[in-house]
């Protein structure tokens, strides 16, 4: 099982079998622990504190897309620190 590297995965299903889908994502990140895989390849995650969620929603000329984000990082490994916006 890979522990860093890449998973993609791009295919039509329903509207039931993405629901599943993001039902199985809510609880391996409730759990800490997501396992993706597929017949090219496997990932283990182990998602933990500050989780940086991103929601972006398009609808233009009939196309439809939601895009979600959910990054984090390792606890092992240092975690760049940024000062607090200026404000005028």
């Amino acid at each position: 099982m890979k522990t860093d590297g890449k998973f993609r995965h791009d295919s039509l299903q329903t509207r039931k079998t993405v629901k599943a889908l993001l039902e199985a994502l809510t609880k391996g990140i409730g759990k800490g622990e997501l396992v993706l895989s597929d017949e090219d390849g496997e990932i283990a995650l182990e998602p933990d504190g500050l989780l940086n969620l991103r929601i972006r929603a398009e609808r233009a000329d009939g196309s439809n897309r939601v895009d979600l984000r959910i990054t984090w990082n390792d606890e092992s490994r240092p975690v760049e620190s940024k000062n607090a916006p200026k404000i005028g």
